[in-house]
């Protein structure tokens, strides 16, 4: 598919083609799931209804009129006017189900003028999938999250801005443990935050029904690939509206959320201009964010968003962690004292398709106390929780303490220019800040560490649990590898003597050949005439 898909590149802008393809997946997709409804109300006897919308939104199917059917389209693949008849179908899906409103392109392959013969060979390649096939396994997910990642990897710049890299979203998930209550992204691209809050609750046996989801996109193109991304796997969403700018046009006001999760535009210049927001009640108590990075803004906006007990998890470029430019270093440091910060993570490079910019991940709390209402007396070390598998666990009291996680030298190179964190690597991570989360008070911290290996303890070069004091000793700046340190050298088991010996020996060789090219280049200069 993605070889057929790639023959349009020339013919299609490559900031566009990825709708084209995408779109046509999702009609084939509500298709199948049309007819596949269709069928199940003909054999139970209830032919009478086959053609009445409730029937089949009332199992989260998608009505379809009869021309905007895959098998109307396959029939018409070879016909001069097919650009036509895919837009009318598409605008007819829209037009039947609410939900859709705003999602899917409008009057796209008419307008692009696509060659017909490549389209008629996308439309073969489409027709090859059996979207509803297998049950256990979510094929056009599969397919959407794949395109997606190839998309974005191919397209250079204008491709990251709709795309997180997997390993980076499913680190977020495994770390804030979105399980149950309302999850919010300002800026939610393509909606893979969404689609793996999902995973996340699936693959710990939670309810997805447990779950709603709200976000806003600035752009109209990815706004729809959002919608359509979350419909072909019956995620019920609140994306606003319409597209539009998170800063000035908000859609979700008075919304006070469980969860965050958000990878927002690495330092976004002229958000806004110098007049503009200065009082907006999302900067209540700090001091307005500057015009020239919206980094700030960005962080604010999502602290303002959260509820009492609400936890953010979300990428910034690495800059954020340290800048005191105009006015930034004293909004962290008011957020430092207003003990939000719960744990920062400094990621590898080279995971992001478009930008070799390096990468943390902040951890923000409301709560720290280790209870889920009123703060826990300092002498309580752990609040209970059940989560959404109805298994309890534990957050001790963490105030005035911040996890810092130096992940640098963690991932694997899955090509020349890319690297990617595994499985093993993302759970390291999540279980270094779970244990932390989990772990007892200090009184008790050395009878635990004997009886359970498990629980969390410094580790030199990779993580350190930090007192609000010793930040402010470095002047509030947030990278951890100012506080993890360096990581012990292993020893060889060679003696110092022995070392150091062969050591000189090998400089004494390298000096003694530096001479000699020294004397060899003098006398190549002497031959051209040049001379001291």
């Amino acid at each position: 598919m993605w070889d057929t898909a790639n023959k349009l590149r020339g013919s299609v802008e490559s900031s566009e083609y990825k709708h084209v393809v995408l779109s046509l997946i999702f009609l084939k997709f509500v298709s199948d799931k049309f007819e596949e409804r269709r069928a199940e109300l003909i054999a139970t006897g209830q032919q009478d209804y086959i053609d009445m919308v409730e029937f089949y939104t009332m199992q989260n199917v998608f009505y379809l009129p009869e021309s905007s059917r895959w098998s109307y389209i396959q029939t018409h693949a070879k016909q001069d006017d097919i650009a036509l008849k895919i837009d009318t179908a598409l605008k007819q899906v829209e037009n039947s189900n609410a939900s859709l409103k705003g999602a899917l392109p409008d009057n796209y392959f008419s307008r692009l003028q696509l060659d017909a013969s490549k389209l008629s060979a996308l439309l073969d390649a489409v027709s090859n999938i059996d979207t509803v096939a297998d049950k256990e396994e979510d094929v056009v997910g599969r397919v959407y999250e794949y395109f997606l990642g190839k998309f974005a990897a191919s397209e250079g710049k204008l491709g990251g801005e709709f795309y997180t890299p997997k390993c980076v979203v499913n680190l977020i998930a495994e770390m804030i443990e979105p399980y149950k209550g309302k999850i919010y992204d300002p800026c939610c691209g393509s909606g893979g935050m969404f689609v793996q809050s999902l995973k996340f609750v699936q693959s710990h046996h939670g309810n997805t029904q447990d779950i709603s989801v709200y976000g806003q996109e600035y752009t109209s193109t990815t706004y729809k690939l959002a919608k359509m991304n979350l419909a072909v796997r019956g995620i019920t969403s609140n994306l606003g509206a319409i597209n539009g700018d998170t800063f000035f046009k908000d859609q979700h006001k008075d919304l006070k959320a469980d969860f965050i999760m958000a990878n927002p535009p690495f330092n976004l210049k002229d958000w806004r201009g110098e007049n503009e927001l200065t009082n907006d009640p999302r900067w209540a108590g700090y001091d307005t964010p500057p015009t020239g990075n919206a980094n700030y803004a960005w962080i604010l906006h999502m602290v303002s968003k959260l509820s009492v007990t609400g936890t953010a998890g979300f990428v910034l470029a690495n800059g954020a962690m340290s800048t005191n430019t105009k006015g930034e270093g004293a909004i962290r440091q008011k957020m430092i004292e207003n003990d939000l910060v719960d744990c920062m993570i400094a990621l590898p490079g080279q995971l992001f398709f478009t930008t070799q910019i390096p990468v943390c991940i902040w951890i923000l709390a409301k709560n720290k106390s280790g209870s889920n209402g009123a703060p826990a007396p300092l002498s309580t070390a752990k609040g209970n929780e059940t989560n959404a598998a109805g298994a309890t666990f534990s957050h001790r009291d963490r105030r005035g303490e911040t996890l810092f996680i130096d992940a640098r030298k963690i991932g694997s190179m899955i090509s020349r220019t890319q690297k990617e964190l595994t499985s093993d690597d993302i759970q390291k991570i999540a279980e270094t800040y779970h244990s932390w989360r989990s772990a007892p008070s200090e009184s008790e911290h050395c009878q635990l560490n004997t009886e359970n290996s498990s629980a969390y303890q410094d580790e030199a070069g990779y993580c350190k649990s930090v007192q609000l004091e010793e930040i402010q000793k470095h002047d509030y700046v947030l990278t951890p590898g100012r506080y993890v340190g360096a990581a012990p050298l292993e020893d060889d088991g060679i003696p110092f003597e022995t070392k150091m010996a062969e050591l000189s020996s090998t400089l004494f060789s390298q000096m003694k050949e530096a001479t000699a090219l020294d004397e060899t280049i003098r006398e190549n200069l002497k031959s051209l005439g040049y001379e001291e």
